[in-house]
């Protein structure tokens, strides 16, 4: 397996220095709307792969490793602009849709930030907080988001609270303006405001909080479809995938995720510790996850809501998350059946269904409380990640412009060929690396990958 996977890397690696193999190598299927996404969009489309490159590589899981070693420390996206939050909507600066921030949060201020919107796309904002890792924190404090327009209307309120653990972690809340034809606010082209506040300032800790920000902007698709959530769907647990786990250090943020496909992983995670993953999503998979945490030496004692699973989606949105206590022994905890990603699911009452409304990159963000190691020392502790992905994919909404940033709501030929598998989920993965490169290759690169086949096939003649 790894002799073949090598020879189609580098068949990739020749092919993506031909004329034309730039847009290829990096994910995007889309070719209008070059002047909307500007020179940030390619950046981006450009660091996305290396990324990939790199990840195959193994350099990523190097990078998570040594974020690792910080601890509870969480690693902001490295082009993140720095941003002061103002006062009061007058003074609030633009978030483009796009790019990534840096800010910070006294304990009694509201911050505004502003957004420029038009009529055609709906809009997402997501907004990270950092506590620091020493400080105190309540099961209900934490950060609320909320956007509002012009005049002050509400188009949406969410908040993340740290939960029954009291561990200080990075919690994430979005906010959305939604393009709806049968509401009446929000749905105007011009100004709106971003406003974000702690939950509980009165019980807060008194230190501020770092902030990491994005928006996003998602265009119509180009014919009206349903209006209504999908009712039925398969809500049965699938076994848990049993394949022997392969090792994957998590990231220590949403920008440093590192790369996962359906598999078993495992990796070292301590009290306090965050770590992140992203899967690439297709339309109409299913992600089913566990996360199990080793028993410890010193069983004795009692961690509530020690391990903490929770799944976001590509704009970095909540979709559901699971706790379980901790006693010092072996213990597993995960997430609901969860339907198929679609993009009705925006139109249903249940904010968990209403967050798979989009395909893409999803994130499996795994937290160990900083309590366990008041009774059970600070480890670190084995940690088992199983992932499977249900369901069939299908082609999506037929978008009638291009995201920002571009490429967000979708899975690439990149990522397909990218994404590493393990355990049970390497399956019959090797034919569909084989078509993943042709795919990638594209037109042109024929007598290379023709190359490359070959000796694909005198390495498995060779091993038989």
């Amino acid at each position: 397996m790894f002799a073949r996977t090598a020879v189609v890397a580098a068949v990739l690696a020749t092919t993506a220095t031909l004329p034309g193999a730039t847009a290829l190598a990096a994910g995007s299927t889309h070719t209008g709307a070059a002047g909307s996404t500007g020179a940030h969009a390619a950046g981006r489309a450009g660091a996305r792969a290396s990324g990939a490159a790199a990840r195959g590589a193994g350099s990523a899981g190097t990078r998570a490793a040594g974020s690792a070693d910080a601890g509870a420390g969480y690693d902001f996206a490295d082009d993140a602009v720095r941003i002061a939050g103002a006062s009061t909507v007058t003074g609030a600066e633009t978030l483009t849709a796009g790019s990534a921030y840096r800010s910070s949060l006294p304990r009694n201020a509201t911050l505004y930030y502003r957004l420029e919107l038009d009529a055609a796309s709906d809009a997402y904002v997501s907004v990270t907080a950092v506590p620091g890792s020493d400080t105190e924190v309540t099961a209900v404090d934490g950060i609320r988001v909320s956007v509002q327009d012009a005049d002050g209307g509400s188009c949406s309120v969410h908040s993340a609270t740290f939960g029954a653990a009291h561990s200080p972690r990075p919690v994430t809340a979005w906010g959305m303006r939604e393009i709806d034809t049968g509401a009446n606010r929000c749905q105007d082209p011009g100004t709106y405001y971003v406003s974000v506040e702690r939950t509980r300032p009165q019980d807060s800790p008194p230190d501020d909080w770092d902030l990491e920000i994005t928006a996003a902007t998602e265009p119509r698709p180009r014919q009206t479809g349903a209006t209504k959530a999908p009712e039925t769907w398969d809500s049965a647990s699938p076994e848990p995938l049993a394949g022997e786990p392969e090792r994957r250090p998590g990231g220590s943020g949403f920008a440093h995720a590192v790369l996962v496909g359906q598999g078993a992983w495992r990796a070292d995670i301590r009290p306090g510790q965050t770590l992140y993953y992203k899967v690439p999503v297709d339309w109409g998979r299913q992600v089913y996850a566990t996360a199990e945490l080793a028993g410890s030496p010193d069983a004795s004692g009692y961690a509530t809501g020690a391990l903490r699973l929770a799944l976001h989606n590509p704009v970095r949105g909540e979709v559901d998350d699971a706790a379980k206590g901790y006693t010092g022994r072996r213990t597993t905890v995960g997430l609901a059946p969860l339907p198929p990603v679609a993009y009705p699911n925006r139109y249903a009452t249940a904010g968990h269904v209403g967050a798979l409304r989009f395909a893409g990159d999803y994130y499996i963000v795994v937290h160990l409380a900083a309590q366990v190691a008041d009774d059970f020392g600070p480890g670190p502790f084995g940690l088992t990640l199983r992932l499977r992905l249900g369901g069939t994919a299908r082609s999506g909404p037929g978008y009638a412009g291009e995201s920002r940033p571009k490429g967000l709501f979708e899975v690439s030929p990149q990522d397909r060929v990218s994404v590493p598998e393990s355990g049970d989920g390497s399956g019959a993965a090797d034919d569909d690396v084989t078509m993943r490169a042709v795919a990638v290759g594209g037109i042109g690169t024929g007598s290379l990958l023709l190359l490359g086949l070959a000796v694909w096939t005198a390495v498995a003649r060779r091993r038989t």
